[in-house]
């Protein structure tokens, strides 16, 4: 599969003579990731050269998120069947709010950016990503490295990478930096072609030369039932762009017809198209969209986000919202690989998405069992927040006919984390009952579905194939497609999206219906054996028809419906709070909670609901609190709150007015006459007296002048606002005697008071 990405950012980069350039230590700030490869510490990876230093380079910051204590209660709250607040998801701004890094913090990366010279050149409305472009020189000042390249271990070619852990002069620790190395260039993690010579394999599909379209998949997994995923959309995760002409051809070669509307995403810059001519190979990225749309026909849309580094469309994916429908993607594929850095990369992006009720699939791969050490082309699919798909061969009865046999395909990706994440909690008892998985470890796959050379493929703007490509890149936008059915089901029973459904499949796999509810595959290899029940090869297996999508989404019992007001127009002053009451009126009974989203706030402002949710029956209220910044513009917005009970929403209005704060000031108060002898010392009190809520600091001075007499303050500066300093002035015995002026001037706040006080030097006789 050829690609562009090895030179992304850095074509024709010339290496410079050896010898080290100037790096600026500071007070570094470390990284919560770790970016220098192993090969280079131990040595495999020599360095042959540093990079140009004129050289541009696109990367990604990443922030870390916040509260993640707090989000992983969250999580195992939400995806707890016996918690209240199962499956009730947060929005990308209640997200935000409660989890992403902080508008300060957020604020000083961008002037980070800036003050190295660095170009923003994309921002996120999570605040995680901050994208950046600049110079090899900028770059290694402002991350304090040295941009070399390496000689690579396994590959014939060298990559770039920095010579050592990248930091900051920034007060906080960032979460990683994407685009430093090119070590690992993606690749399809599961495409690949019959070998040369071999037979094809003989199938009963309803294609071109027997073949089995994304169709077929779907009579065999879900069979003829009403689903088609409307009201559900997939996205899918891509490196490379495409031709939608391929996607036409496909369709109208396999005599049918596609209403999805498909939109393809540059989250980057990227270029979407895909051109055979021009060097580029298409034949992931159609025959992931085939699939999908072959599962589920009914899509409101599907999306191919298409990006240069796993960061940008990872952080598009969690929070772009379709023009269709209003709402984030329920379900993703992906049939890439790599492998970062630091395994951990790209968990706030996985995290997000599973707390707004978001799955992501992911190609096992196609070279068989994994292995015990690190290896490029296992991630993302070793990930602990990601379902995994290992491969099958599958048969059915008949042309475009139901499920009859499957067995787990030889080539199918599964096993052991090669990084040795650890075992999340919802595979810890199916880990303790099969013989060859880890106790502590991740293990893989947690599903499957067909990837043997079966499938009929339309790419490159060629003759289309019949038979000769497979892999688990088929099978993971299978299972995306398949759970838009499940969504959709579920969200027509009033309660929701299913979210991440990890947890879901292992008590569905654990539980007395597994045998309907999947199909348990118990034959075949992948250098693990198929067994009863979970194992290396297979996982739990593949989804047996409508059964599954009742275990996982329930049955499509009718909801009720309910309406939602508010107590009316409010107003505030900026930098108040003010709170507005949000009631509902339920009829009969939802099919779960009421939550709620707010819009239309102006910059500055943050709400807050309590309670955050509302009975499915009856009438209630929760009160949302509004809080504004002295920042916040004023003026009159009018603020929509949308209620949403399993995918059916209402909306209630009212009008927000931001008054301007009152213009804080202060008074200062000093004694009109201040009488001292010579040789000796007099004072009196300096008094700052705060009005319209100033509290701010104020500085005190004076001006003085007068022959062997001089006058201080006790203090310089009043905190808070109020207070007192004492005024003191000391004569000679030699001092001038006369009444001389003194001038005190008070400065805080934006606002400026001067007070005089007539000084009386007088002899000591005369000392009044």
């Amino acid at each position: 599969m050829r690609t562009r990405l090895g030179s992304i950012a850095l074509q024709a980069v010339a290496i410079v003579a050896l010898g080290a350039l100037g790096v600026t230590a500071g007070h570094a700030q470390t990284f919560k990731t770790h970016h220098v490869r192993q090969v280079e510490k131990n040595g495999e990876a020599p360095m042959v050269g540093h990079m140009q230093s004129s050289q541009v380079m696109n990367l990604v910051i990443t922030l870390p998120l916040r509260n993640q204590d707090e989000l992983n209660r969250f999580l195992a709250d939400v995806y707890s069947p016996d918690s209240q607040n199962y499956r009730h998801f947060l929005t990308v701004e209640q997200f935000t709010q409660q989890f992403g890094p902080t508008q300060d913090d957020y604020s000083a990366v961008l002037d980070f950016a800036k003050t190295n010279g660095l170009t923003v050149t994309g921002t996120s409305p999570n605040r995680l990503n901050v994208s950046v472009r600049g110079t090899v020189a900028q770059i290694d000042a402002a991350f304090h490295v040295q941009m070399n390249f390496y000689k690579h271990p396994t590959e014939g070619r060298n990559f770039y990478a920095p010579d050592r852990e990248p930091t900051t002069d920034l007060p906080f620790a960032l979460w990683h930096v994407s685009g430093m190395d090119n070590y690992s260039i993606p690749k399809p993690a599961g495409l690949d072609k019959r070998p040369s010579g071999s037979v094809p394999n003989a199938t009963v599909g309803s294609g071109p030369s027997a073949s089995f379209l994304g169709s077929d998949m779907r009579a065999a997994y879900y069979g003829s039932g009403s689903l088609t995923g409307a009201g559900q959309t997939v996205g899918l995760f891509e490196f490379e762009g495409t031709d939608l002409a391929d996607v036409t051809t496909y369709f109208t070669n396999a005599g049918q017809t596609n209403n999805v509307p498909i939109t393809l995403d540059s989250v980057d810059g990227t270029s979407t198209s895909c051109l055979n001519a021009k060097g580029c190979d298409d034949t992931e990225q159609s025959l992931d969209i085939t699939q999908a749309l072959g599962m589920a026909p009914g899509l409101s849309e599907l999306t191919v986000y298409i990006g240069a580094t796993d960061a940008a469309i990872l952080n598009e994916m969690a929070t772009r919202k379709s023009p269709h429908t209003g709402k984030l993607d329920a379900q993703f594929g992906c049939s890439w690989a790599w492998q970062p850095a630091d395994p951990s990369t790209d968990d706030p992006y996985f995290t997000e998405m599973a707390a707004q009720g978001q799955n992501f699939f992911v190609a096992a791969g196609d070279s068989g069992k994994w292995p015990t050490r690190r290896s490029p082309f296992y991630y993302p699919a070793e990930d602990a927040n990601v379902t995994a798909v290992g491969g099958t061969d599958l048969s059915t009865s008949s042309a475009a006919g139901p499920w009859s046999a499957e067995s787990a395909w030889s080539s199918g990706g599964g096993g052991i984390s090669p990084d040795r994440i650890a075992i999340p909690s919802w595979q810890v008892s199916t880990a303790n009952s099969c013989s060859s998985c880890s106790k502590s470890y991740r293990n893989a796959p947690d599903v499957s579905a067909n990837a043997n050379y079966t499938f009929y493929v339309c790419a490159d703007q060629k003759a289309c194939t019949a038979n000769l490509y497979g892999g688990t890149s088929f099978a993971a936008p299978m299972w995306a497609g398949y759970l838009a059915l499940a969504n959709q089901q579920s969200v027509a029973g009033g309660r929701g999206v299913l979210g991440f459904i990890n947890s879901a499949l292992y008590t569905v796999g654990n539980g007395s219906s597994f045998d309907t509810d999947f199909h348990d595959i118990t034959s075949g290899s992948n250098g693990y054996s198929a067994i009863t029940g979970y194992d290396l090869a297979t996982g739990w297996g593949s989804p047996n028809g409508a059964a599954l999508i009742n275990a996982l989404a329930g049955g499509t019992t009718s909801n009720g419906s309910f309406t939602l007001s508010a107590s009316g127009n409010v107003s505030v002053t900026a930098g108040s709070n003010v709170n507005e009451t949000i009631s509902d009126t339920v009829t009969g009974t939802l099919g779960s909670t009421v939550s709620f989203t707010v819009a239309g706030l102006p910059s500055g402002a943050t709400y807050q609901f309590n309670p955050a949710t509302l009975p499915a029956s009856g009438n209630s209220s929760s009160t949302l609190a509004i809080s504004t910044t002295g920042s916040t513009p004023t003026g009159n917005y009018l603020i929509t709150v949308t209620g949403d009970s399993g995918g059916t929403e209402e909306t209630a209005s009212f009008t927000l007015t931001v008054n301007p704060q009152a213009s804080g000031d202060f008074s200062l108060a000093a004694g009109a006459a201040l009488s001292v002898a010579q040789n000796s010392s007099n004072s009196e009190a300096v008094t700052i007296t705060p009005s319209n809520g100033f509290n701010s600091s104020v500085s005190l001075s004076i001006s003085f002048s007068a022959r062997g007499a001089s006058a201080s303050l006790s203090s310089s500066t009043i905190s808070g606002g109020s207070g007192s300093v004492t005024l003191s002035v000391k004569a000679s015995k030699k001092a001038l005697t006369g009444t001389f002026p003194l001038t005190i001037t008070a400065t805080g706040g934006g606002q400026t008071h001067t007070a005089t006080v007539s000084v009386q030097v007088v002899t000591a006789a005369t000392k009044h």
